[in-house]
């Protein structure tokens, strides 16, 4: 994700990265503008019935207004994916941190304050990269043990919680902590895998298949034959006009598919390399104590 300051207006209309839709549609544009340019043409020199071409203009009127309802609910729609993948990211710091500050006031060893530590900061870490191509295990902090009981698992962010309740299990069986401090600390732990659940049911839910190839098939058609409407007033412009307009649509839905998974490593992305590292250093600094 990238960080910026909203309100330098000049700096950010001329600044250029990977994710601008310029960059990304030139040759679309191009062609666009070509083809419409050889439909004004003909319509200039071959077909020049204006009552026609008015009537058509009010009708492209009314497409253009249904278009924007349909890029209404694309944009939100993605963006509403974006907003609760960002919300489950921030209840996951909260619900690690608590975690962390709870494990504290109940006055553990050393040793497992640092086995707690290591693995809330793993989940982070875990996760981040589940959600994407799938776990890196040189990422985690992990014992030799703990790695082999982790590669024969099909979901590792599972696998670090099971490692987490196991040690739970432990300290009460020996009488180092009690029922009561165990679902205290579940509440959080629960939050854990709800994070995930929520964040594979974002990535593994796209826009219905129907619903996308409709509102691209629409934008095309309505680009490429704007010109039959326009260039009764237009002329030729009219080819600036639809390159314009196809420039405007399509980048919409370039940037509605980009933030509708967010957890990869696109420029609109979330942070979650930070916010994996933030949660690791939040839990060291309070648990790791001597």
């Amino acid at each position: 994700m990238i960080a910026y300051n909203p309100k330098s207006w000049i700096r950010l209309i001329f600044h250029l990265t990977k994710s601008d839709t310029f960059s990304i549609l030139w040759k679309e544009l191009l062609f666009i503008f070509l083809f419409t340019l050889g439909i004004a043409f003909f319509e200039i020199h071959f077909f020049s019935d204006a009552v026609v071409l008015e009537k058509l203009f009010s009708v492209y009127s009314i497409l253009g207004f249904v278009l924007s309802l349909l890029l209404v609910f694309r944009t939100n729609t993605a963006y509403d994916r974006w907003w609760e993948g960002r919300r489950k990211w921030g209840e996951l710091v909260n619900d690690s941190r608590n975690l962390a500050v709870k494990l504290t006031a109940l006055d553990l060893s050393f040793e497992d304050n640092h086995f707690f530590g290591r693995h809330i900061g793993n989940f982070a870490l875990c996760i981040k990269e589940h959600l994407r191509q799938g776990t890196n295990f040189d990422l985690l902090d992990l014992t030799e043990e703990e790695q082999v009981f982790l590669q024969n698992l099909d979901h590792i962010p599972s696998g670090i919680a099971e490692l987490l309740y196991k040690r739970l299990n432990e300290l009460k069986k020996a009488g180092v902590i009690s029922e009561e401090d165990v679902l205290r600390l579940d509440r959080n732990l629960n939050g854990f895998l709800d994070c995930v659940g929520a964040c594979e049911r974002i990535k593994n839910t796209p826009i219905p298949y129907s619903y996308s190839i409709f509102f691209k098939k629409f934008i095309l058609t309505y680009v490429i034959t704007l010109p039959f409407a326009f260039v009764v007033n237009f002329g030729y412009y009219s080819s600036i006009i639809a390159t314009f307009i196809f420039y405007v649509l399509v980048s919409i839905e370039i940037l509605a598919e980009e933030i509708e998974d967010p957890f990869g490593t696109d420029d609109n992305d979330l942070p979650t390399d930070e916010m994996a590292q933030r949660i690791q250093g939040i839990v060291q600094t309070i648990l790791d104590k001597p």
